[in-house]
């Protein structure tokens, strides 16, 4: 890659929860090896690394990340008395504000926007200008846990819903790759085969009584089934950008590879994206 255009990235970060993570290992691969991240397009915790990562501020949230336990994510769960959503949101934005301030999107060093949807009109909504917490708020908004933006004519969830890949979003100049990072890929069935197993093994000593109580916790509640169909809808969605907008070079993460609630995690998925981030760019540049 002679060509330094070659070098430059529009970069697109997909949605997916704690999976999001290896977002920031993604971002520290390309930076390594030299790429040029020019423009950069987010839904839900795409938007919020790709919107940290804008503000230069990324190195903090890694650090912040990595030392999150069960107890802190805890913590950060600000829990509400409603019958809409779960958690307000209030505390992991104020967390979030302590390592990079607000500011205004479009003084940004770098092109940057993140998607939301609006469940009134059933429509995308890209925000590439105001508040950049008040559009990575909006976007991270998942039905019934985090508490929906309420704006004048709309009610704002997470971008997900209507485009979780937004590759047809970012802005992009001539020369510039074309890079995603998709980390609500179809599961893989060797992850969820060995996951069967290790459940078995551990449950296999249980009394009887035990083993119904943990059938019963694992059983389909109104919750859980919202959170898969929400999941499907993203997975398939994801896909369908992948084949409408073929980036040029593409990592894909299988949905199953961490769980809905591995916020306590970050750092072994940071590293993981990492990790799958080499992989991508090494089959990338030996073929071109």
């Amino acid at each position: 890659m002679s060509d330094n255009r070659k070098k430059n990235v529009a970069l697109v970060l997909s949605s997916g929860g704690p999976r999001g993570y290896a977002h920031v290992g993604a971002i520290k691969e390309l930076l390594a090896r030299g790429y040029r991240i020019t423009s950069i397009a987010g839904t839900s915790m795409g938007a919020l690394v790709g919107g940290i990562f804008a503000t230069g501020h990324l190195d903090e949230m890694e650090e912040w990340s990595r030392k999150l336990t069960r107890a802190e994510v805890l913590r950060l769960s600000d829990v509400a008395l409603s019958a809409s959503h779960i958690i307000k949101g209030e505390k992991v934005m104020s967390a979030l504000k302590r390592l990079a301030p607000d500011c205004d999107i479009e003084t940004l060093p770098i092109p940057y926007c993140a998607i939301a949807t609006d469940l009134l009109h059933s429509e995308e909504i890209v925000f590439r200008s105001g508040s950049l917490y008040g559009a990575i708020r909006a976007s991270i908004a998942i039905p019934t846990y985090f508490a929906p933006v309420r704006k004048p004519g709309m009610l704002l969830v997470d971008g997900g819903l209507t485009n979780p890949l937004p590759l047809n979003r970012v802005e992009r100049h001539k020369g510039d790759l074309l890079v995603s990072v998709n980390v609500s890929a179809p599961n893989d069935p060797a992850i969820t085969q060995a996951r069967r197993r290790l459940h078995a093994c551990r449950t296999s000593a249980f009394p009887p009584i035990v083993k119904r109580m943990v059938q019963k916790r694992s059983a389909i509640n109104y919750l859980t089934l919202i959170n898969r169909s929400i999941g499907t809808q993203i997975q398939h969605n994801a896909a369908m950008a992948l084949q409408l907008t073929p980036p040029d070079v593409s990592l894909n993460m299988p949905k199953n590879m961490f769980e809905g609630l591995d916020y306590h995690d970050a750092g072994r998925i940071i590293d993981m994206g990492q990790d799958l981030m080499r992989q991508t760019l090494d089959a990338y540049e030996k073929s071109r």
